[in-house]
């Protein structure tokens, strides 16, 4: 197995981990949860796939780029509302907003990627202008926004509990689950 391709597999298993616990992590603020180690699991895999996207050959700016720029500096304030600031305040709401747009983004592109390899999905979106996969991007945006709104109004933890565990992005603690 090549590099590029060996590094395309881990890039990838990353950004499906990543994805797969972001909707864990959704789960627990529609249902005011605050599941510390899936949120941690969640903003580190999320950081590693939107910093790893960076390790792609590549000869001028692109799309995924933007994206994963953008990303980076949404993960940059999740964390930092979640940890430094606690959640105090209107960082709950920077908190909630900026990791579920992050996970947005990362559905955005696993969607992107399934009209690209999927062939199927390259039959009804060849050049990804075409309705069905606009329908698609457009089911996402919508859920995606409906899901923030419920998030934003159920989820009222404060990340006390996280910092008395010790829980960071980067190690978890013994917390429950």
């Amino acid at each position: 197995m090549n590099a590029l391709l060996a590094f395309t597999l881990v890039h990838v298993v990353i950004s499906l981990v990543a994805i797969a616990a972001g909707f864990v992590v959704i789960w627990g603020l529609l249902t005011n949860r605050p599941l510390p180690r899936w949120t941690a699991f969640f903003l580190t895999t999320t950081v590693l796939t939107s910093a790893s996207g960076f390790g792609f050959p590549f000869e001028k700016f692109l799309p995924s780029h933007a994206f994963g720029i953008l990303s980076l500096i949404l993960l940059a304030v999740a964390i930092y509302a979640l940890y430094a600031q606690q959640l105090a305040g209107s960082w709950r709401v920077a908190y909630v907003g900026t990791a579920i747009f992050a996970q947005y983004l990362n559905f955005f592109v696993l969607i992107v990627q399934a009209f690209l390899k999927v062939p199927v999905l390259k039959l009804l979106a060849p050049t990804q202008s075409e309705l069905p996969f606009a329908a698609a991007q457009l089911i996402a945006l919508v859920g995606f926004i409906a899901i923030g709104v419920l998030a934003l109004r159920n989820f009222k933890h404060s990340a006390a509990p996280l910092a008395q565990q010790g829980t960071t992005a980067v190690s978890t603690s013994k917390s429950h689950v």
